[in-house]
């Protein structure tokens, strides 16, 4: 058998890498009896069945580290959220809502700051990296027509399976297509072998950037909702807000209409940043919303 790592599943094939060989492989019934399905970034062994063709069966699943569900892929260790500081304005709200995710998976977090030589005075950067970083998230202001922080976030992904997530048209392409000139997402190769053109529907796949970076094209996540996440337990990934514990109300406060609430008196001072805390609020409402229209859906 050959250990390898799934880059990409679709039609009930999946594409198992294994040093320079790609191989089409399918899954043993044993997993479906399991309940078990592979994913893209899972690490496998495999048999071989036909080494000329290079196809194979799936014999085994190792344990994974990470699992997201939406976008379902295995083993992601870092997320670069990435976010522009103008072309289009940087959405805050959801730049939160994208940490908040990543903090529920346990993703190692990096905020991205992109096109930031069109923030001619600083001002935008100098507020966002002031922000984010007095939380303990590192932000690295990038500009892929000055080449500022391409270097940085190259040495980010080294060594690891990374996704960026963030909103359409901030330049995730054009910093790996910077970290590395010609990169390009192309399915050319997979749908060959399956006999088709260009798929209109897009899956989870991973591409080698360099010899030793992994990167995963994602684009569900682009988009989510955040639906497994209870009221009282938001509050947990805005990890600001867990130095100030003195609420009266103690863990059963959700920093809203409470009285004597020591977040919102440390919001009073400064020391959480509004920004921050208007997106803790906007995505409160977001999920009580999600849970009454879940009760009025089972009534």
């Amino acid at each position: 058998m050959k250990d390898g790592i799934i880059i990409k599943g679709i039609s009930g094939f999946y594409y198992v890498e294994v040093g320079q060989d790609l191989y089409e492989c399918k899954v043993r019934g044993i997993f479906r009896k399991k309940g078990l399905s592979p994913l893209v970034g899972d690490r496998v062994a495999i048999s071989i069945i036909d080494e000329a063709d290079k196809k194979g069966n799936i014999e085994k699943i190792y344990e994974r580290k990470s699992e997201l569900v939406r976008p379902p892929i295995a083993n992601v260790d870092k997320v670069l959220i990435t976010f522009s500081v103008k072309e289009p304005n940087p959405n805050m709200v959801l730049l939160d809502r994208f940490i908040v995710f990543s903090e529920k998976e346990n993703l190692d977090i990096r905020i991205i700051l992109t096109k930031v030589d069109l923030d001619e005075d600083g001002s935008i950067v100098d507020r966002i990296v002031s922000d984010y970083e007095r939380i303990g998230y590192k932000v690295i202001p990038v500009s892929v027509e000055t080449g500022q922080g391409i270097d940085q976030v190259r040495q980010e992904l080294e060594g690891c399976i990374s996704v960026f997530a963030g909103q359409s048209g901030v330049g995730k392409s054009s910093i790996l297509n910077a970290i590395e000139p010609g990169f390009k997402i192309d399915t050319a190769e997979i749908s060959q072998k399956l006999g088709r053109g260009k798929h209109t529907t897009r899956h989870s796949e991973l591409y080698k950037l360099g010899p030793n970076a992994i990167v995963a094209d994602t684009p569900g996540f682009s988009s989510f909702e955040l639906t497994d996440i209870e009221i009282e337990e938001l509050q947990e990934y805005f990890i600001e807000f867990a130095k100030f514990d003195g609420c009266r109300f103690g863990s059963k406060c959700i920093h809203k209409n409470e009285p004597a609430c020591a977040v919102k008196e440390a919001l009073e001072v400064g020391e959480i940043a509004e920004s921050r805390y208007k997106s803790y609020l906007q995505i409160l409402d977001e999920i009580n919303n999600l849970k009454i229209r879940e009760l009025r859906r089972n009534l």
